[in-house]
C-alpha cells in the first residue's frame, strides 16, 4: 500500500487530473463534509461488496477517511481483493481540513 499526502492530492485535484477517490466513512460524516469522493463505507469494503469498484481493479484508488485508520484498512483489503494500485490518504479528512485553515 502506498501513500499520498493531503497536500498532493489536492495538488492533483487542482490540476484537474481524472481520480477515481474513494470516501470510505459513514453517510453522515459524508454528507457533513466531503471531497467529492465516491462514497463506499468500510463495511461495504470489509464485506467485499466491490462491485461499484470492480471495474478500477488496476486503476489508481486513492481512499481516504475521517484520519486515516479506516482507510489504511480498506487499503489493505482492497489489495488482498486484488486491486493492484490502492492509495491511502495520509491524516485523512482531519488533515485535509487542517491544511484547508492554514491556506
Amino acid at each position: 500500500m502506498q501513500e499520498i499526502s493531503v497536500e498532493e492530492l489536492k495538488k492533483r485535484m487542482d490540476a484537474g487530473e481524472s481520480l477515481h477517490i474513494i470516501d470510505v466513512r459513514e453517510p453522515d460524516e459524508y454528507a457533513a463534509f466531503n471531497i467529492g469522493g465516491i462514497l463506499v463505507p468500510l463495511g461495504k469494503i470489509m464485506g467485499m461488496q466491490l462491485d461499484e469498484l470492480e471495474d478500477w481493479k488496476d486503476d489508481e484508488l486513492i481512499i481516504h477517511c475521517h484520519a486515516g485508520k479506516r482507510s489504511m484498512q480498506a487499503c489493505m483489503m482492497l489489495e488482498t481483493a486484488g486491486f493492484t494500485n490502492v492509495k491511502n490518504v495520509t491524516g485523512g479528512m482531519v488533515a485535509w481540513q487542517d491544511m484547508m485553515n492554514k491556506g
